[in-house]
């Protein structure tokens, strides 16, 4: 796994990251903070949400008619591409996660022209994830476009494009992946309690889906018509 590799990296970490934390690096991560809330603050502002119910629309098509949705992405993506497939699965939309790379070996297997996938890509212009796309959409299998960039190849081939722009990712090179991930993130947790709520989910069948945990507790409890009790604050 990735988190492996990256441990097992630690006897070749460059002396100069050995040392002490630099004293000023709480500032840095707060400065971070704001970069963050700053590009979500203005993602929310220009979100389409017309895009958004086009898409609870495309979804709810494609249920109707017994198909099943998938999300993919290549790199830190793939990532929120499996986050995605977990909670759309939870709010009741069956969906799985799509592996870019392997679907061009045999995967593909698994999408259906009923199906609806959902590419998500910063750039949009990932070499991996456009030979995908283009595979998905050959299949007449229809494609939502998750992605930073409106006028990338990958907009340009989905059905139906959310735009996702962030402008920096923060940190001291502000090139990892992080703002744009949380931009991500923030699209897909939206599109799903517009799902949630066009699906009219009730506390009874979430409590199906959620057999344990305290979530599944808070559920049931919702199902009896007794509110959870909430967590007192610690001290």
């Amino acid at each position: 796994m990735e988190s492996e590799r990256c441990g097992a990296m630690g006897s070749a970490t460059p002396k100069r990251l050995r040392g002490n934390v630099r004293k000023d690096s709480g500032a840095e991560v707060a400065e971070f903070f704001e970069q963050a809330i700053s590009e979500l603050q203005g993602l929310s502002a220009g979100l389409n949400f017309g895009a958004v119910a086009r898409a609870v629309d495309t979804i709810r098509t494609a249920l109707g008619r017994g198909g099943r949705i998938h999300v993919t992405g290549v790199g830190k993506p793939e990532h929120v591409a499996r986050y995605a497939a977990s909670l759309l699965c939870s709010i009741g939309t069956p969906t799985t996660f799509l592996h870019a790379t392997e679907t061009l070996h045999g995967s593909l297997g698994q999408v259906h022209p009923r199906d609806v996938v959902i590419a998500i890509s910063n750039s949009g212009n990932t070499d991996e994830l456009l030979s995908t796309a283009s595979a998905i959409k050959e299949q007449g299998t229809q494609l939502i476009a998750i992605t930073g960039d409106p006028d990338s190849s990958l907009a340009q081939l989905a059905d139906l494009v959310i735009h996702s722009p962030t402008t920096r990712e923060g940190g001291g090179l502000g090139l990892a992946p992080r703002i744009s991930v949380l931009g991500q993130v923030f699209v897909i947790a939206g599109l799903s309690v517009a799902l949630e709520i066009a699906h009219g989910l009730t506390p009874e069948e979430y409590s199906r889906w959620h057999r344990a945990g305290a979530i599944g507790l808070a559920a049931r409890k919702m199902a009896n018509g007794r509110r959870p009790a909430r967590k007192p604050h610690r001290r």
